[in-house]
This record gives structure tokens, sequence and C-alpha cells, in this order.
């Protein structure tokens, strides 16, 4: 029976893609037995381990979102899923090296992508946990199934740096925050009213009115 073992060897950026994709470079192996593999059936959970990696003072400032204070990080910082996927392997024997594409998202909403975006360098420590179903040629020449065992995982710290090039290849100088409908309404409502011509100029304004009004306030309160 096989007993695979997986390793991710590196991560890139896939050049040209029409959506945000990182290709992981994933190594299977099924030494030292000797079966030969005729398909695989791959399916993949990615999480991110923020618990293992250290952070300055202005990241911890932007991971409040997700956190909270880091006086409470012992008991906030937990593994966050990032996705699930699946793929399709082709038949081989002894190793295989393969790309795993993952898609990404730059979407606010997204706890992976406020954890991405928090980091401005260092590595993003993440676990690769496989399931699926393996074909393959018995010593005996006849077909067999089995399912891969469910402790199977890899371990690969993520350049920060890869996922920032995927992000600004696709984001140009620009991010994608995603609104419910009603908010935005009141949004485009302020704009039109105020004749704003970019949204920029609309949170701008809208940023700069909450400052006045703190600094009014906290004048009044002195």
């Amino acid at each position: 029976m096989p007993e695979l073992q997986f390793q991710i060897e590196g991560a890139e950026a896939v050049p040209h893609s029409a959506v945000p994709l990182l290709s992981m470079k994933l190594r299977i192996t099924n030494l030292p037995t000797s079966e030969t593999i005729h398909t695989l059936t791959l399916k993949c959970q990615v999480q991110i381990e923020p618990a293992k990696r250290r952070y300055l003072p202005l990241q911890q400032k932007k991971l409040a979102d997700l956190f909270g204070e880091p006086s409470r990080w012992s008991r906030t910082v937990k593994p966050l899923h990032w996705m699930n996927t699946s793929i399709a392997v082709q038949g081989f024997t002894g190793s295989i090296l393969i790309d795993l594409e993952l898609p990404c998202t730059f979407d606010f909403n997204v706890a992976s992508t406020k954890y991405f975006h928090a980091l401005d360098a260092g590595d993003i420590p993440l676990c690769v946990m496989f399931s699926g179903t393996v074909f393959y040629q018995s010593q005996q020449g006849t077909l067999q199934v089995a399912q891969i065992p469910w402790d199977r995982e890899a371990y690969f710290k993520l350049p920060v740096a890869v996922w920032k090039e995927i992000m600004d290849a696709h984001f140009p100088n620009s991010a994608w925050l995603n609104l419910r409908r009603d908010a935005f309404e009141q949004l485009y409502d302020y704009k039109v009213r105020n004749g704003l011509p970019t949204w920029e100029q609309v949170i701008e304004r809208l940023i700069a009115a909450e400052k006045l009004m703190s600094q009014t306030f906290d004048g009044v309160s002195t």
C-alpha cells in the first residue's frame, strides 16, 4: 500500500493569470515502496498558523482587527483557515513534482487578506493538510484503491514578498473593498451630493470630517 509523503519545495506568483494565483511546488513521494501510482485525487486544506512567527509593533497594530490587543493574543491567536482546494495528479512511480495553484483574494472581508496585508516582511507560516484517494497497481499487478491518511500534512514558510507580488500585479496601487448594498448606496449618495469625482476623495472627505469632529470634541473636553 502506498505511503505517500508531501513536501512543499517553493512557491511563486503565476504570471499573466486571469485571477491572482499562487503556485506551490508540491513534491509527492511514494518511496521506499515501488507501487505504480495510476492517479491521485488530492484534497488540500490550507491553514495559516500565525502563532509561529513574531510581529513588530506596527504589525501588531494592523492585526488588532483580527486578534484584538496583544495582551489578549495568548487566547485569540488561533490557526486561520485559508482555503480548500483539490487537484487530480497524474500517474507516477517514486515521486512527482506538481504545481498546486491557490487562488488568492484581496477582499478585506476575508480574514486571510487582513492577515497578509498586515505583514510587510518575513514569512507566512502555512500548514497544508492532505486527504483524498489514490489508485495504484499492487505488486501482483492488480488495480487497488486506498485513502490517504488524515495525518498527512506539509509545512511551508511563504515569503510575504510573494503574496505582495501577486496583489501588486493584479491590483497596482489599489485595494478592493466589498460593501453591503445599503452601505454602498449611502456612500454613493454622499459622493453625488458633494460632487466628488472619485471614491478616494469621498473617503478623504469623510476621514477629514471625522478628524475635525474629534479635535473639536477634545477641545471642548479640555
